[in-house]
């Protein structure tokens, strides 16, 4: 037996997601829903998927899906989600969770009330290789950890949803996340002080920014992000006996670990049995939800809660505001 899967919406992500499921083990394409009839059956036929819907509704009225993966703009999550919990449906919804704070203390309040599995499908927090990479700066690799960079950026300015506000656009909460996410599995959430600047697009978007963290031991966080550029997406930590580097940090591919005479030490590679690194928040959730658990321990609702409430705190900094900021109906 299959666990079957239901993916709602249609886009980019959504297709990434398809073509993992279709090869993991044990898991299937159960069920899809795009805003229109044919939308959804056009993604069906690409990926053999047996149900096809034009309404997200009825992929949360279907009883045998076990899992709905959330993948339609920031802004809509909230309302995707809150769907599916009121029909009991475990959700794994892309990132940024939701829009903004307010919108993720709602949701998870509704699936704790209704004792609903929900988590945040942000890759990095459940990748194998970026758990090796945490264990190995907390086991003293590279000494003391006293300063971390990290970056990504993608040439997607000219992607439409990207520059609307009222799809809840711009750098931070697309790719901006992952460096900050990058920030918090190595250095942790004590934050001393901030300091951030971004330039915006002519839509009033953050089209990229940078930001520097001030954390409790001397420890600093440069991190950056860009829609205009293709950044290296290089992770560096740096400590007293050496340093490591991280080939691409949303999706680490390798890491490597130098000493204070740039000599190489030690190297470490993803799985090679990983399919692209999309699978691991699927099995994540679908363990959680066999164990009974509202949330996963790779990505805790609390954490969820204090990456929105500082996401927020940026946008606030910079006066990047979304209509979603402004809803009355939570």
């Amino acid at each position: 037996m299959s666990h079957k899967i239901g993916i709602l919406g249609t886009g980019h992500i959504a297709h990434k997601m398809a073509s993992t499921i279709a090869r993991m083990e044990g898991y299937e394409n159960y069920a899809v829903a795009s805003r229109t009839q044919e939308k959804a059956c056009q993604f069906a036929g690409q990926y053999h998927i047996p149900h096809a819907y034009g309404s997200y509704e009825a992929l949360a009225a279907n009883p045998e899906v076990e899992l709905i993966y959330i993948a339609t703009p920031h802004s809509s999550h909230y309302d995707n989600a809150r769907t599916c919990i009121l029909h009991g449906k475990p959700v794994l919804c892309e990132k940024a969770f939701t829009a903004n704070a307010r919108e993720a203390e709602a949701l998870l309040a509704l699936a704790r009330e209704r004792g609903v599995f929900i988590t945040e499908a942000i890759w990095t927090r459940f990748m194998p290789l970026m758990h090796k990479i945490v264990e190995l700066v907390n086991s003293d690799a590279i000494g003391r950890p006293y300063t971390l960079s990290a970056n990504l950026g993608y040439t997607i300015d000219k992607v439409p949803r990207l520059v609307r506000p009222e799809l809840a656009g711009g750098s931070l909460l697309d790719i901006g996340i992952y460096p900050l996410t990058f920030a918090a599995m190595v250095f942790g959430s004590d934050i001393e002080r901030t300091e951030a600047v971004c330039s915006k697009t002519d839509t009033g978007v953050d089209a990229q920014e940078s930001i520097t963290q001030f954390l409790s031991g001397n420890r600093m966080a440069v991190l950056h992000s860009s829609m205009y550029s293709r950044s290296d997406r290089k992770g560096i930590i740096s400590g007293d006996k050496g340093y490591m580097v991280v080939e691409n940090i949303n999706c680490p591919e390798v890491v490597r670990i130098y000493d204070t005479m740039d000599r190489l030490q030690a190297e470490y590679h993803a799985p090679q049995s990983q399919i692209n690194g999309y699978e691991y928040e699927v099995m994540a959730s679908i363990e959680a939800i066999e164990g009974g658990r509202i949330e996963t321990p790779c990505m805790p609702h609390a954490e969820m809660l204090r990456m929105m409430r500082y996401l927020d705190s940026l946008r606030r900094q910079w006066g990047v505001v979304f209509p979603n900021d402004s809803r009355t109906d939570l």
